[in-house]
């Protein structure tokens, strides 16, 4: 399990150094410019290690970059209450990728069940999809308060719910699996 927050805190690196720098200070420029300074060290590290970045990591890099840079021009509250539905939907679209989350599951999730990790990859697409329409539709309001609550407790609450569901899922099948071979031999 702490393989998978590994990897996880690795891919999405640039991103969170975003979103720590942005919370702690309020500066859009300085978040940006150590995102986008911890990604490119991220890369360079890897290069100088040769050691394969993941897909993630790649995307997460570019949203950084995009979007800090897109915020930093629009300077438009609305445009900045609506760029976590950016990073939803492509976040979404990279999950799209067949199999990709077997790279974030244990080996044994791996080989007993890739076929509901393929499922539960895809669901994760479309529960992104959706958190970006959500914001979408509440940045819209206008209503600070209203997105606040959305991005820190509707958004995140989701995103922990589907993990949970999918870790007892995932427990239960393979389980299963493993009781279905004690029985066949």
């Amino acid at each position: 399990m702490k393989d998978v927050f590994v990897r996880l805190g690795t891919d999405f690196l640039s991103t969170i150094l975003f979103a720590c720098v942005y919370f702690a200070t309020g500066s859009i420029a300085l978040a940006t410019a150590i995102g986008i300074a911890g990604a490119v060290g991220q890369v360079i590290r890897a290069r100088i290690k040769r050691s394969e970045l993941g897909f993630m990591t790649w995307a997460s890099l570019g949203l950084v970059i995009v979007l800090g840079t897109a915020t930093l021009f629009t300077n438009d509250p609305r445009f900045v209450m609506a760029k976590p539905s950016i990073a939803h939907f492509a976040i979404g679209a990279v999950m799209l990728k067949r199999g990709w989350m077997l790279r974030y599951v244990p080996p044994i999730v791996a080989e007993m069940i890739p076929e509901y990790v393929t499922i539960a990859g895809f669901s994760w697409a479309v529960l992104m999809f959706a958190l970006g329409l959500g914001t979408i539709a509440v940045a819209l309001t206008g209503d600070m308060k209203l997105w606040a609550i959305y991005v820190s407790f509707v958004a995140v609450g989701a995103k922990i719910a589907a993990f949970a569901i999918q870790y007892v899922a995932f427990r239960l099948l393979i389980i299963s699996r493993l009781r279905t071979r004690a029985v066949s031999t």
